[in-house]
């Protein structure tokens, strides 16, 4: 299996790509077969290193079975192309140096052959793609003999031809066949649980046949998030197909990956049901950078002053009740919190002691950025935080006033928790050892593309 490596980076690919409503679009255009071209040799060289029956000579007196070797493999070419409607298509220039041990002396031959072969992909009934031979055969060409002064015959020479190409025809056919089933195997890495967070998963699946053209080939990719390992479920009514336009970003990208509103909807919904994005901001005495007690809050107002003679922190418990909403608009990405904040007084108790609570409205520019086979995203507030009074303990609240304090100490941890949790990043789709290469990510009305370089690492 490891010499099916690199000769296998495209079948590989092809496991990131493939829904009845398109979550997620894969295509690999022409680079990654030139990619794979050039680093695909060396493994092919190396399967085609078989073992040849020994010759039966007739040319003396006797019948004698005379030892034949194949020394070296060397490819001159290897090319790949999208053939439409089927998959792809793999030709090869190899030259294989032959040595005959006949006696008295060994002949040494180069014998040329042209390869040929046309992989189907199919998908099987757990949604992962299956790879087969569809046809293969080799056209050898007339062999030469390395050494010109030589007196072997012309007669032993097509013999010795004959028989080597008799007995290579199936076994080459049998080497690239066997190359692709064992990449059969490795595909199956698409179909797997990859970690989200502590308690949530991601996992693709193929969901339809590739559509193929000579310029590319594109799939749909159900794309189902897990927390505590019961799926997250939208309506798919309320998700809007997207097709990628061709072509899309850089044209000299080997992948292009786009990834649907719906599924953005879906992992903001996984981290409001997961409770990661609630957060406690507690004020600290004496603290430049979150002055937020009694003290403070009490300059503000007044019932504060009079419950808490003595400063004590002030705690703000932030949660998210409402999902997140982000928006795809192009060029611009957004995200929008509805937190609901509880302001409370920490007592010399150690109890919780409520003051007021308040509805919070917080716009954010959303950037998104790939590394590491993962999508990630970073916020920046994008205006000013939205403050209304709910409930209050502490009497009536003049949000003029304490809306500077309030919303200077909410922010920064805010948007670092955020940051945090969106750094970590969604798996995109992959198979083991695949990786994205210089990513760019851009954003399209109603979804987000990624045109990418690829690299396979065994």
């Amino acid at each position: 299996m490891a010499g099916a490596c690199s000769l296998g980076l495209l079948l590989l690919l092809l496991a990131g790509v493939g829904a009845s409503l398109p979550v997620t679009v894969v295509r690999l255009n022409k680079a990654a077969l030139n990619y794979v071209s050039d680093i695909g040799k060396a493994p092919l060289q190396r399967a085609l290193q078989v073992t040849v029956s020994d010759f039966l000579d007739q040319s003396g007196e006797v019948l004698q079975s005379t030892r034949v070797q194949i020394l070296d493999v060397h490819l001159p070419r290897l090319h790949l192309e999208f053939i439409a409607g089927l998959g792809v298509r793999l030709s090869a220039a190899v030259n294989f140096t032959v040595k005959v041990f006949r006696v008295p002396e060994p002949v040494e031959l180069v014998l040329p052959v042209a390869l040929l072969a046309d992989v189907h992909v199919a998908r099987d009934s757990i949604g992962t793609l299956v790879l087969s031979i569809s046809t293969c055969s080799s056209l050898f060409s007339p062999a030469s003999m390395l050494d010109s002064s030589d007196s072997t015959s012309q007669e032993l020479l097509d013999l010795v031809q004959e028989h080597i190409k008799v007995d290579l025809s199936s076994k080459l056919c049998l080497q690239v066949s066997g190359l692709v089933q064992d990449l059969n195997v490795h595909l199956g890495t698409l179909i797997g649980l990859s970690p989200v967070g502590p308690e949530s998963q991601i996992r693709y699946s193929v969901t339809s046949m590739p559509t193929v053209t000579s310029n590319y080939m594109s799939m749909d990719v159900r794309a189902i998030l897990f927390l505590l390992g019961k799926p997250i479920l939208l309506p798919l009514h309320g998700a809007h197909p997207f097709v990628l336009p061709w072509p899309s970003g850089d044209e000299n990208a080997m992948a292009t990956v786009g990834l649907s509103q719906h599924l953005f909807d879906c992992a903001l919904l996984m981290l409001q049901k997961a409770g990661s994005l609630n957060l406690e901001i507690t004020g600290q005495p004496n603290s430049k950078n979150n002055p937020l007690n009694t003290s403070t809050l009490g300059q503000l107002i007044p019932e504060v002053a009079h419950q808490f003679p003595e400063p004590v922190p002030v705690v703000l418990k932030v949660q998210l009740g409402a999902t997140p909403v982000a928006t795809l608009h192009t060029d611009n990405s957004t995200l929008q919190l509805r937190p609901f904040v509880e302001v409370l007084a920490a007592s010399p108790h150690s109890n919780l002691l409520f003051l007021f609570s308040l509805d919070v409205k917080v716009n954010l520019n959303l950037q998104l950025s790939v590394s590491k086979a993962k999508l990630r995203g970073t916020t920046s507030l994008l205006g000013g935080v939205l403050l209304s009074v709910v409930n209050s303990n502490v009497g009536s609240i003049d949000m003029d006033h304490v809306y500077t304090l309030i919303s200077t100490v909410f922010q920064k941890p805010l948007l670092d928790h955020l940051n945090a949790l969106l750094g970590m990043g969604i798996t995109l789709p992959s198979v083991l050892n695949l990786h994205y290469v210089h990513p760019e990510v851009s954003v399209c009305e109603g979804y987000v593309v990624i045109s990418s370089g690829l690299t396979y690492q065994c």
